[in-house]
């Protein structure tokens, strides 16, 4: 007998593709889940047990802002300029170039 998967271990298993480097949205996660609960899915990245496993820090705004992170914004831009990811002004450079896209 298998367990419903929680919606935030769905946005878990989701996130898991992104792959080093690149970056996805909270809009995108929830579209992929076939919601609009944006708002839920960063609660989820927030609560994330499975850090840095699970790459809650690849996921930001839709408008390329890197958004908020658990252990601080300063640290998720460290996280991501490790990945090779530029950040100017709170934003991800190159974002449509650096945007996951879910199939």
């Amino acid at each position: 007998m298998s367990k419903k998967q929680s919606f935030s271990e769905k946005c878990y298993s989701l996130l898991r593709k992104v792959p080093h480097g690149r970056v996805t949205t909270y809009k995108a996660i929830a579209e992929a889940l076939g919601t609009k609960a944006y708002r839920v899915v960063g609660n989820a990245m927030h609560k994330n047990p499975y850090s840095p496993r699970v790459p809650c820090h690849r996921v930001v705004c839709s408008d390329s802002k890197v958004g908020g992170f658990a252990l601080g914004k300063r640290r998720k831009i460290e996280m991501l300029k490790k990945e090779g990811l530029q950040i100017e002004k709170g934003k991800v450079k190159s974002f449509e170039k650096r945007l996951f896209e879910f199939n």
